[in-house]
């Protein structure tokens, strides 16, 4: 039987899952404000990182990992979970459609089982079962984002820089699994939100317009409808979501905690329907279905 505290594990990712599938809404609004995706970034990871070192440092604080390796570990997830892996997504906009960013960042888990499955063949061994479920479930996801208009455009530059975004965010559930053996959630969660930051300074040098319109965006903190969704997206889809989801891999496993991801499409589609009245289609049941289907066995255990 499956145990109460598993379930629990899996209606907390399941949440997660569903607030990041909300953020698409209260990004929009801060890019219509005028800001531009790398500057709420910064924001969102500043947020979240001055509120959390201001609750370590209400106990004994600890700055640096144990060895320069490990650092050099963290940051590896600040680069990949934060800085690289925003700025690719958001860039894969510019020059893609939302349908192929959707597909090829969605499928991540697919890349997580990948590297999993090869860099830890001999500990964590990802069955016949479990690899059909992740495809299920991929599938479903497919179906999902493309509603049944099953045409795609092609756009080299695009699709390679979401595919990038999508590399990201299965190397950093690698990376996650190996810090976690070492140290607390709370610990790395604070160093992904710094070296996020410090890795976004070269996009800022590199972009002198992004650099000099900063400083004027500042001011814009002022307007309450602005503060308010940075705050959402600082406290709630930063903070909290990043540490419960380090959390969530340290319970369930890279490979079944990164599957939760074919959730984003669906909870984004939700999200539209209950805001924007958008019609639920039979594609979206479907594709729901495959979902839930291939997650189930995805997280069946060898026997």
């Amino acid at each position: 039987m499956v145990s109460r505290s598993h379930l629990f594990t899996h209606f907390v990712a399941f949440l997660t899952v569903a607030v990041w599938g909300s953020t698409f809404v209260f990004t929009k609004m801060l890019l219509q404000a005028g800001l531009t995706p790398a500057q709420i970034f910064t924001f969102r990871f500043l947020i979240a990182y001055v509120l959390l070192l201001a609750f370590s440092m209400r106990k004994q604080h600890q700055w640096f990992c144990s060895s320069w390796k490990d650092e050099t570990l963290m940051v590896a997830l600040g680069i990949t979970g934060g800085s690289l892996y925003f700025l690719t997504e958001n860039a894969a906009m510019l020059f893609t459609t939302a349908t192929n960013t959707s597909l090829i960042v969605c499928s991540c888990p697919l890349f997580a089982m990948l590297l999993v499955a090869i860099v830890y063949r001999h500990s964590e061994h990802i069955t016949k079962v479990q690899a059909l479920g992740s495809i299920i479930a991929c599938i479903g996801m497919a179906v999902v984002v493309l509603n049944g208009h099953f045409v795609l455009h092609l756009s080299p530059l695009g699709d390679l820089l979401a595919f990038g975004a999508c590399l990201c965010w299965a190397v950093y559930s690698l990376l996650m699994k190996k810090a976690l053996e070492e140290y607390p959630t709370l610990f790395i969660t604070r160093k992904v939100f710094i070296y996020g930051l410090i890795t976004i300074i070269p996009y800022y040098i590199l972009s002198p317009q992004e650099a000099s319109i900063f400083s004027s965006s500042i001011l814009q903190l002022f307007n309450p409808s602005i503060l308010f969704n940075l705050l959402f997206l600082g406290i709630v889809a930063s903070l909290l979501c990043y540490l419960i989801w380090n959390w969530v891999i340290s319970r369930l496993g890279a490979v079944v905690a990164t599957n939760w991801v074919y959730f984003n499409p669906i909870t984004t589609i939700l999200f539209a329907w209950w805001l924007l009245h958008e019609q639920i289609t039979v594609w979206f049941l479907l594709g729901t279905i495959l979902i839930l289907t291939g997650m189930y066995l995805s997280d069946k255990k060898k026997k």
